[in-house]
């Protein structure tokens, strides 16, 4: 019904001002945050909300609230109905290879730069003769990378009959399976809670850690690499 109010009287009776009237909310798109959430977590599908938002969502300028907001609505923070079962592993014996290229051993380790930012290597080795052959470093180190890494190995030295792991996510992917095929290459993964069934990457692990990661400090992870050669 019209009272013959014009809009300015009825904002003043109201108490209203005018652009409270003329405001229209604005709508957040998340649609390009949840497809980097899901890009994310199908590459790494252990990962919780600290790793996720370590790895991907910090470095790609999101901010921790609306991420966690989106991450809460994708319904990831519940609990998982069951754990992945791994199927049982057999203890291989930790031979000592008989020539080079014949068994590999790789392994993931952690650290972080002097701002907080958390950084991943993983460390390829040859287990004949103990040769580092790769030290990738980035904050996020998916089975994609692992894979590309690989694959850049074998293109210099050819493919290892064998490649000992733990079973961490990126080594029980499908996507290293898969390459693992393509090259016929046996997967040897060690026992949950063995580290010493890969004792020679472990202790590569060690002397990097102590040589390099806890002595230096490290502002970015073009040092980390500098050092790392």
């Amino acid at each position: 019904m019209d009272h013959g109010l014009s809009a300015r009287r009825a904002d003043r009776a109201l108490g209203l001002s005018r652009s409270a009237r003329h405001y229209q909310p604005r709508v957040r798109d998340d649609g390009p945050l949840m497809a980097v959430i899901e890009a994310h977590l199908q590459e790494n599908p252990g990962h919780g909300f600290g790793l996720l938002f370590d790895e991907a969502l910090r470095p790609a300028g999101w901010g921790k609230t609306r991420a966690w907001r989106v991450y809460k609505a994708l319904r990831l923070n519940l609990p998982r109905r069951g754990k992945r079962r791994l199927p049982d592993r057999i203890r291989t014996p930790l031979e000592i290879p008989v020539c080079a290229n014949h068994t590999w051993s790789a392994d993931f380790m952690a650290d972080a730069l002097w701002s907080g930012r958390r950084f991943r290597t993983l460390n390829i080795n040859d287990d004949f003769n103990r040769e580092s052959l790769r030290i990738e470093i980035d904050t996020s180190l998916p089975s994609s990378r692992v894979v590309r890494a690989l694959d850049e190995l074998v293109e210099l030295r050819g493919a290892p009959r064998r490649l000992r792991l733990d079973n961490g996510p990126e080594f029980i992917s499908a996507t290293l399976a898969q390459w693992a095929r393509r090259h016929h290459v046996e997967l040897l993964h060690i026992q949950p809670g063995k580290p010493t069934q890969n004792a020679y990457i472990e202790r590569f692990n060690r002397t990097f850690r102590t040589e390099v990661l806890d002595r230096y400090v490290f502002t970015s992870l073009h040092e980390v690499r500098r050092m790392a050669e």
